[in-house]
């Protein structure tokens, strides 16, 4: 190695500032005596520091001047986020407002875009502090983590409900800014930003946004025709291009994110999280029991879900993983509200066929593919009794509306995984199991909203929107494992 590969060798070596205060520091220690024994701000500080942060410290470069040290910037983020302060200006103000914050900081004021910029930093390390903190809990024997349930909120992005556009519009939008380029005319729309690098980066967004609405046309030519939408008529939201469209849980149609959470039953830790652009549930249980296999170390046996959660495929993912899922199965329909639902039916499996209340069997007509809201199809069979059998039916006018036709029932391909469920939900010990479910992961999503202030995300984008939901996850785990720790055997 020369010389001068050995000093930039030796250069590049992240260097980090050391803070203003040392823990015995007069001025800290003033800040200290101010706050209770088991204030917020000593209780993250203990939980942070029994995280190995290492990979954290190796992300700097180590070039321009020393940083500000990581872990004194993660302990006062989560005590922020933990007090529902989401945004890095926040914390920029707080750090020279708040003693907690201050005290936790060891004096340093890191600069504001120091505070944005390790939001972006830290963010792809939050997946592994968590899994820490979940595999000391189940090492300490504080849970099994093998009991769980999930449920999703959607929660409003950082994105006007009012400016959604199409893509005509997107496209008009592009043509205008390549025509301005780096000029400062007065003619320009009220909609373009007034300097240069802010057309560029209304640009950069546009673009994004036109390969998100591409994605979302290609979801809808997906979907089976009656849910279909005009594809001209499709919006998408140029300030949070990923967010998707919705509305939420007060009815107002704006772009959203969908926030998904596996609590542990057994205490008030959190499992698995996911955030999806996605308005809807479908397809979330596979997803979300792979994250917490991943976090955990293992998977569940049991997980309590509502009824967004049964269906077919949410079902299949499940029992392809070992997981014994428990849930309400939907409702019937208002068709089957004018005749006999398919549980008056008895399936004969040896057979393949159905048997009407009368006797009558329901032989096999035709399989077909039907799409679904979520992804993919699934695969259906209809069975069908011969009109011969229907018309001098006394049951007729309760069974069909159309007995000259037959009565006609459908069986989908995870049709015995409904079953199951139907079966299992029946039981004493289900019905028990799952008054479980409102006291834990609809608990945590209540307090995230009420006390947490989680309405709207702070950052644009799914990767900092993620960020985000991963350092609410890390906060309240972190206080949870030392709360159970202080309780008596």
């Amino acid at each position: 190695m020369t010389l001068l590969s050995a000093g930039t060798a030796a250069n590049s070596r992240p260097h980090f500032a050391p803070p203003p205060w040392t823990d015995d520091d007069p001025r800290r220690q003033e800040l200290g005596d101010r706050l209770p024994a088991n204030h917020l701000a000593r209780r993250i500080d203990q939980g942070v520091a029994r995280l190995d942060l290492s990979m954290v410290f190796a992300a700097y470069a180590g070039t321009g001047s020393p940083a500000h040290p990581p872990d004194l910037l993660l302990r006062a983020v989560l005590y922020e986020v933990r007090r529902g302060q989401h945004s890095p200006a926040a914390w920029h103000r707080d750090a020279h407002e708040s003693e907690p914050i201050r005290w936790l900081l060891r004096g340093c004021t890191p600069a504001r875009s120091c505070w944005y910029t390790f939001r972006d930093r830290i963010g792809p390390y939050l997946d592994e502090l968590n899994r820490q903190v979940l595999h000391q809990a189940v090492a300490q024997g504080l849970t099994l983590a093998t009991r769980g349930a999930l449920d999703g909120t959607v929660v409003a992005a950082n994105a006007s409900r009012r400016r959604m556009v199409k893509a005509a519009t997107l496209v008009e939008r592009l043509s205008l800014l390549a025509v301005f380029g780096t000029t400062n005319g007065n003619r320009r729309p009220a909609w373009m930003a007034r300097t240069a690098i802010g057309r560029r980066w209304q640009q950069r967004r546009l673009q994004r946004a036109q390969v998100r609405l591409v994605e979302l046309q290609a979801q809808n030519r997906a979907r089976k025709k009656s849910k279909q939408r005009v594809a001209e008529w499709m919006k998408v939201s140029p300030a949070d291009p990923d967010a998707a469209l919705g509305k939420d849980k007060d009815g107002i149609f704006r772009p959203l994110f969908n926030v998904q959470l596996v609590d542990d039953l057994d205490s008030m830790l959190v499992l698995g999280y996911a955030v999806l652009n996605q308005p809807n549930d479908a397809g979330a249980v596979g997803p979300l029991l792979t994250r917490v296999a991943t976090l955990v170390g293992h998977q569940l046996d049991i997980l309590l879900v509502d009824t967004a959660y049964t269906g077919g495929p949410d079902l299949a993912a499940a029992a392809g993983m070992g997981v014994t899922l428990y849930g309400p199965l939907p409702k019937d329909g208002a068709r089957a509200a004018k005749q006999f639902p398919k549980s008056r039916f008895t399936w004969l499996v040896d057979e393949g066929a159905y048997v009407c209340p009368q006797g009558h069997r329901l032989a096999y007509t035709a399989s077909s593919r039907n799409k679904r809201s979520g992804p993919g199809s699934v695969l259906t069979h209809s069975y069908r009794c011969p009109p011969t059998y229907c018309m001098p039916c006394p049951l007729a006018r309760d069974c069909t509306p159309r007995p000259d036709q037959g009565r006609t029932v459908s069986r989908s391909e995870f049709e015995e995984l409904v079953e199951a469920l139907r079966e299992r939900m029946n039981g004493v010990e289900a019905k028990e199991l799952y008054r479980l479910r409102h006291r834990t992961v609809e608990l945590i999503a209540a307090d995230w909203k009420e006390h947490r202030k989680l309405r709207r995300f702070s950052g644009r984008g799914l990767a900092r929107v993620r960020c985000q939901v991963a350092l609410m996850v890390l906060a309240q785990n972190l206080l949870n494992i030392r709360l159970q720790e202080q309780k008596p055997p």
